[in-house]
């Protein structure tokens, strides 16, 4: 399997104007190219990438950057335009590629040569090709067998630099149960982020005041004269509240992701087009920053690597439908009890939305669906409220001892 591991670097400053004069040159690269690409036809990224070498006889500066970063930014090149593509077959309107003016192009990636993790005087340092080795902090260890593929290199908005080491681990992965024991059915939203069928509801993440925060500063940069030194500094400022943003709420998905792909054998979840549903109308902010795509992307990759099957079910009628008898009541989104007037089964909106999902779940996965009898029995009103606060990592002493 793939995976991505992101460290901070510690350049000096002679160190970090390298850096920076890189991702310049790769930028100047990357618009060069195109520039060809809208002139000349028949052209690819492998054709282009034979043309390095004679540019380097009288494009000075390339000599000074890896050849594997240089084949990189050509390749970036074609994937943007394969990506164009693609979406225009999807029936988007789609544009042409521009130019890359210098903060929309913030990064470089060495490919399978030209890097090196280093132990120097007990400091793990990156080795870099042409510009030498540069302090990072690992805050984790690489898996023992894993094999770095890819290194690249950033600078965020904020001004901090970061490697993101794309490593590759034997598909050793754990075998999937045959028999699911342990099986639940997580249903999203936003005032309770996840209501599973084991009664446990999860708030959302509670971001007002990092949103408060983040306004302020942005009034603040409206203020000042754009272009100046004031405003570049409190551009940084603003950069750092969306960092804080960002980084809050993928600690919380993290943290719930892995604790459902560790504690049970299948996880049943709706497959639902959280871009879509960002764009309709009304309540986009808090649907958007809610993140349930990514959270679902979180959620089936932890899964595939805990061996826990992942299945993601037609959310279609699954609030509508009776967990019990199976008919479908038309419920207002404010209505937050199911009442079904058909068996009279009562439980929580969610709490029956879960049951349905896992019902669909199990039987998409295994060919088996729940007897007539189990949700009545089981599918209770929440009695289980969860602060987003205190969803901890799976493998910590204090969840050891909740699950004990």
């Amino acid at each position: 399997m793939n995976y991505n591991y992101r460290y901070r670097l510690r350049p000096s400053d002679t160190l970090e104007a390298q850096l920076a004069w890189t991702v310049d040159t790769c930028r100047q690269v990357y618009n060069h190219f195109l520039h060809r690409l809208n002139r000349t036809d028949d052209t690819s990224a492998y054709s282009e990438q034979k043309r390095l070498p004679s540019l380097k006889k009288w494009w000075n500066d390339l000599k000074h950057v890896h050849s594997k970063v240089l084949q990189k930014a050509v390749q970036r090149l074609y994937d943007n335009l394969s990506t164009l593509r693609g979406r225009k077959d999807n029936g988007y309107r789609v544009g042409t590629l521009t130019w890359k003016a210098p903060d929309e192009y913030r990064s470089f990636t060495y490919s399978q040569s030209g890097f090196k993790l280093k132990n120097t005087s007990g400091r793990t340092k990156l080795w870099l090709s042409k510009l030498g080795e540069i302090p990072l902090t690992l805050h984790r260890d690489l898996p023992d067998d894993a094999d770095i593929k890819t290194v690249t290199v950033k600078q965020e908005p904020t001004g901090k630099w970061y490697a993101i080491l794309g490593v590759e681990t034997p598909d050793d992965l754990p075998e999937k149960p045959e028999k699911s024991e342990k099986c639940v059915g997580i249903d999203v939203g936003i005032l309770t982020y996840a209501h599973d069928t084991d009664g446990t509801a999860v708030e959302s993440l509670d971001l007002s005041d990092e949103r408060e925060r983040l306004e302020r500063a942005q009034r603040n940069l409206s203020r000042k004269e754009h272009g100046s030194a004031n405003w570049e500094k409190q551009r940084r400022v603003v950069a750092e509240r969306h960092a804080e943003l960002k980084n809050k709420r993928r600690d919380f998905l993290h943290k719930l992701s892995n604790y459902y792909a560790r504690e049970y054998d299948l996880v049943a979840v709706e497959d639902l087009d959280a871009k879509g549903l960002v764009e309709l109308p009304g309540n986009s902010r808090n649907r958007a920053g809610a993140a349930w795509g990514t959270f679902l992307r979180m959620l089936e990759y932890k899964c595939k690597r805990e061996g826990t099957h992942f299945v993601a079910v037609n959310p279609r009628g699954t609030t509508k439908e009776c967990a019990s008898c199976g008919v479908s009541t038309e419920k207002p989104l404010w209505v937050r009890e199911h009442s079904c007037p058909a068996c009279g089964f009562e439980a929580g909106r969610d709490a029956n939305a879960a049951w349905n999902i896992l019902s669909r779940g199990i039987t998409k996965r295994l060919g088996a669906g729940y007897s007539e009898s189990t949700p009545v029995e089981t599918a209770l009103p929440v009695d289980t409220l969860v602060s987003a606060k205190r969803v901890v990592e799976t493998g910590s002493p204090t969840l050891k001892e909740r699950t004990a």
